[in-house]
Formats: structure tokens, C-alpha cells, sequence
């Protein structure tokens, strides 16, 4: 729901005629942090108690979201406040996502974990099409400080179920122990990671199909100017794509453990998430976009599960806090950085340009990265590894997965 109303509330704080590269600059505020953070973050969440960490991260972010909506109840003019609240909550959630990922494997068995990656999402993806639809509403008939507010007041909900969860250390307490707050061990994950091409490749696919079809900063022009919808459809529009999302997270629940030719399907979701994109860039129809936006969510949940699950079975426990910090550079640098530079394209050549070409963009990038990442392409149910505690150890000490 925030996310949506900093994007409409910065649309309606600048003139017209700055409002694309105002809306691009919400993704540069917003990866900054992430890209200062990421190392740190990921070295946090496996030195310190994920849940913990997860506990801090979000006092904080409820604090910055109570801030938000203050200053704008008390007359907001000036878009810098926001641009610097998100940032700084941007800043937290560095700090709170490596914990958050890390965190689910010690959950549940190995055997589960596709399972638990698909469940995770459909919960993720509720929440992305209750939020945007409902803070449509919000923002239409209240404001857009009470839909701040209300995130605000989410947040005690995650708190409380953070103080119900008990023993969840996991593998490190079986012998693979703990990392040290060092550089040393921020640089051991980084080096894991491009040691390892699956991983490597998982990212840079990540990151490049969300760079170019980062539409989702230009939905408020696409809902004012060619669409005509207003704030209701706007919110419709942003909740598009995990609607989409849901349909396919509840077959991956049930399908992921059957889908043998992983690399296969994988690379096919990343060209079907380009090729919605174009088409939604061309659609003057709202029923049309809509469901250019839900394929576009629908294709990127299965590959999401699929990329998550090879990253998670491939690395150590001890390293997963540190795997999880250096991609998110990637898979949130993506979307924000595609935000900003979608802000640039359309304000120089209008939003459906935007949008097109950089559908066109993740098309030849994914085919760029599939092509010189054979591994990947062959990457097959039966390749996931079944690793002990003893093997994580030795692979940890090879410094790449077997």
C-alpha cells in the first residue's frame, strides 16, 4: 500500500512536466540504501538472531511509515521528505530482507522447502493485491496519509509473529557455526556467490529483466493520461500483477516438485514476463492492461519460485544471510534502477516508448544471459542437492557448491 502512495503521492507534489523523472527518482532513493547496505546486511543476518534482527528492522519501519503519514496530515509541499523517508525505510528493509529469506529454510525440511518458497510467495502476493487495490480506495476517499498510517499499524502484526516463533536456528547450530562481523566475511559471500554460475546467472537474470520492465513507476501516468482511470484503476492496475501472481503461486505449490527441465522453464517465465510487457506498453484498453499486467506478475512468480529455490538449495546455511544481502543488489537494483531509468526514457520520449522498448530490452538481455549460461539452461530437477551439515561445510570451504 505504500509503495503505491509514495508513487501517487510524488506524482501529485511536481508539475507535470517533471512528473516522469520525478516518479524515476523514487527507485534511485529507494536502491541507494540497498547498494551502500547490502554486504553489511548480509553479514548481519548470519552473525546476529534473524528473528532478532527482523524484530529491530521493523519498529523502525513502522516508525518512518507513522512519520510519513504525520508530516503529510500536517500539510506535506515538498517532495524531498518523501524521496528521504523512503530511503531511510528503504535502509531497514536492507537490513530486514537477508534475515527474512535466511530465515525460511530453517523452517521447514529440505524436502519441503520448494513448497515453503511457493507458500511464501502466495503470501507475499495477497498482500501486493490487497494493498495497491485497497490503497486505491484509500487514498480516493481519504488520503494518502491514511493509507501511510495503515502501514504503520501493519507492522505490529509482523512484530507479533516474530515474538511467537522459538527455536529456529537451524544448521548453524549444528556445528557450521557463526560468521564474524568482518570484511573479510562480507567479501567470503561475495566471492561464494560469482564462484558460482547458477547463482550468478539467477541474479543477473533477475536483474536485468527488472530493469527494463520496470513499467510499475509509470502506472500513475498510465492510469492519469492514457488510460483515464484514475485512483481506483490505478490501484487496479498496481495490484495487476500479483493477482496474476497468485494464480500462478498456487499452481507452483502444487507443481514446482513435477517441473524436471528447471533451467528450461525458468528462462521461458523471464521471455514471458518481456512479452507481456511490450504488449501491455501498446494497450489502450483497460481490461487488456490489466491482463498484460497479471501475466506479467504471473510470469515473474515462477520464476522467482524457481530462482529462489536453485539459490537457497545451493548454498550453506551459514552463507544464506550473505548470498541474500549481495542479491539484493540485484533482484531490488533491478526495479528501482529500471524505475529511474523508465522515468528518463518517457520524459524524453513519452510513457508507451518507455514501457515497449524496455520489454524489447529484457527479451535480448534474458536471451543474452540464457545463452552464455549453459548450466542453467540445464539445470533439471535432479541436479538439487541433498547436503548435510558436513557438506555445507566442505562446499563453504571450497569456496563454491559442488
Amino acid at each position: 500500500m505504500q509503495t503505491a502512495a509514495i508513487l501517487w503521492h510524488v506524482s501529485l507534489l511536481v508539475p507535470d512536466n517533471r512528473r516522469a523523472l520525478a516518479l524515476g527518482m523514487v527507485g534511485l532513493v529507494r536502491i541507494t540504501p540497498v547498494i551502500l547496505f547490502s554486504l553489511l546486511s548480509g553479514v548481519a543476518a548470519d552473525v546476529f538472531d534473524r528473528r532478532r534482527l527482523m524484530l529491530l528492522t521493523q519498529i523502525v519501519m513502522a516508525a518512518l511509515a507513522a512519520l510519513l503519514a504525520a508530516l503529510t496530515w500536517h500539510g506535506l509541499t515538498r517532495v524531498w521528505p518523501v524521496y528521504a523517508i523512503a530511503a531511510a525505510s528503504s535502509a531497514a528493509g536492507a537490513f530486514d530482507l537477508p534475515a527474512r529469506q535466511a530465515l525460511v529454510p530453517n523452517l521447514v525440511r529440505r524436502e519441503h522447502l520448494a513448497n515453503a518458497l511457493s507458500l511464501n510467495t502466495i503470501m507475499f502476493q495477497v498482500a501486493a493485491v490487497i494493498g495497491p487495490a485497497l490503497g486505491g480506495i484509500v487514498i480516493a476517499q481519504l488520503g494518502v496519509a491514511w493509507a501511510y498510517a495503515i502501514n504503520a499499524v501493519s507492522f505490529f502484526v509482523v512484530i507479533g509473529a516474530l515474538l511467537m516463533m522459538r527455536d529456529i536456528e537451524g544448521d548453524r547450530d549444528a556445528g557450521t557455526g557463526r560468521a564474524a562481523f568482518t570484511l573479510s566475511a562480507a567479501l567470503e559471500g561475495l566471492t561464494f556467490v560469482f564462484r558460482a554460475p547458477l547463482l550468478r546467472s539467477t541474479m543477473l537474470l533477475d536483474f536485468f529483466a527488472t530493469f527494463f520492465s520496470s513499467a510499475t513507476a509509470l502506472l500513475p501516468i498510465y492510469a492519469q493520461d492514457i488510460l483515464r482511470v484514475g485512483a481506483n484503476g490505478y490501484g487496479w492496475l498496481y495490484a495487476a500483477p500479483a493477482a496474476g501472481a497468485i494464480l500462478a503461486s498456487g499452481a507452483m505449490v502444487r507443481f514446482v516438485d513435477n517441473i524436471h527441465r528447471r533451467g528450461i522453464v525458468l528462462g521461458s517465465a523471464v521471455m514471458a514476463y518481456g512479452a507481456a510487457t511490450v504488449a501491455f506498453g501498446i494497450s489502450h484498453h483497460f481490461w487488456l492492461s490489466f491482463a498484460c499486467l497479471a501475466a506479467t506478475g504471473a510470469s515473474d512468480t515462477v520464476s522467482t519460485v524457481l530462482r529462489n529455490l536453485i539459490r537457497q538449495l545451493e548454498t550453506p546455511d551459514r552463507l544464506r544471510g550473505r548470498m541474500t544481502g549481495v542479491n539484493m543488489v540485484f533482484f531490488m537494483g533491478g526495479p528501482q534502477l529500471g524505475e529511474l531509468e523508465a522515468g528518463l526514457v518517457a520524459n524524453w520520449r513519452g510513457a508507451v516508448f518507455s514501457v515497449v522498448t524496455g520489454g524489447v530490452g529484457c527479451l535480448l538481455a534474458s536471451t543474452w544471459i540464457l545463452w552464455n549460461t549453459p548450466s542453467l539452461r540445464a539445470y533439471t530437477r535432479h541436479e538439487q542437492p541433498a547436503l548435510m551439515p558436513e557438506d555445507e561445510r566442505r562446499i563453504a570451504q571450497a569456496g563454491q557448491p559442488e
